[in-house]
């Protein structure tokens, strides 16, 4: 039973923690991973908190081949339900946040044709995750689909193997990307503007990004581990979350 550290709106102090964990973390999560970190030092000052990103299948796969890791922050519920019903995670997963995809583009642009920008002729690459190992890949492609470009796009695509990748595309090599809102609150991407440089995609046209936490056998009977993941759960991260662009349960 998860260690309980939350009273009263309160979390008790447990500063006699002094380890390090090492958590599993999808890229999305890369721009706010800095905030969280800070924010659980300030409760627990003696605890390490090593994370390793990368792509949800990606990190998925290392899990399964025994990678070390205590906890798992996916980018979708798919992943750690299918280590929970191997037996590789311990807790059922939770939804944590529930991510958005955005339009992006680092020229002016005009977004009034919404999604149907993507089929014009001036947009010649177009950055997207690979939707086989990123879940905002995955939601990228049902958003093309459902708005009825998919088919045209397809020979403009250029994948990246995660999103923060994508993001990276969008910005040096692609006239257009297909990313994770919460990439435009990082301090390197602010100057660009809502409806001249992005825009959010019709959240009508993807399934929700529900993004989903589970503890894993190595952090099981770690109270750190179970402090992180308490901590993720939290009010006070969920207002955190927010400021980054994601919706929460």
């Amino acid at each position: 039973m998860l260690v309980k550290l939350f009273l009263s709106g309160l979390f008790l102090s447990a500063t006699v923690y002094a380890g390090t964990i090492n958590i599993a973390v999808a890229t999305n999560l890369t721009f706010a991973v800095p905030t969280l970190k800070k924010e659980f030092k300030k409760l627990y000052p003696k605890t390490k908190v090593k994370v390793t990103f990368g792509s949800s299948g990606k990190l998925t796969e290392q899990i399964i081949n025994g990678a070390p890791f205590g906890l798992f922050m996916s980018a979708n519920m798919e992943y750690p339900n299918s280590l929970y019903n191997y037996g590789i995670g311990i807790t059922k997963p939770l939804v944590y946040a529930q991510g958005a995809l955005a339009l992006f583009s680092k020229n002016d642009r005009s977004f009034a044709k919404g999604m149907n920008l993507l089929n014009k002729k001036h947009v010649l690459k177009i950055a997207v995750a690979n939707p086989i190992r990123a879940p905002y890949g995955k939601a990228a492609f049902e958003a093309m689909k459902n708005g009825g470009i998919l088919e045209d796009v397809m020979p403009k695509i250029i994948y990246a193997q995660s999103i923060s990748e994508t993001v990276s595309n969008a910005i040096t090599a692609a006239d257009i990307g297909v990313i994770a809102k919460s990439a435009l609150y990082s301090s390197n991407m602010k100057k660009y503007k809502e409806n001249v440089n992005w825009i959010d995609v019709d959240p009508r046209l993807y399934t929700p990004i529900n993004q989903g936490i589970v503890i894993l056998k190595s952090g099981k009977n770690n109270d750190e581990i179970e402090a992180f993941y308490d901590f993720i759960l939290s009010k006070k991260v969920k207002n955190i979350f927010k400021n980054f662009g994601y919706f929460v349960p």
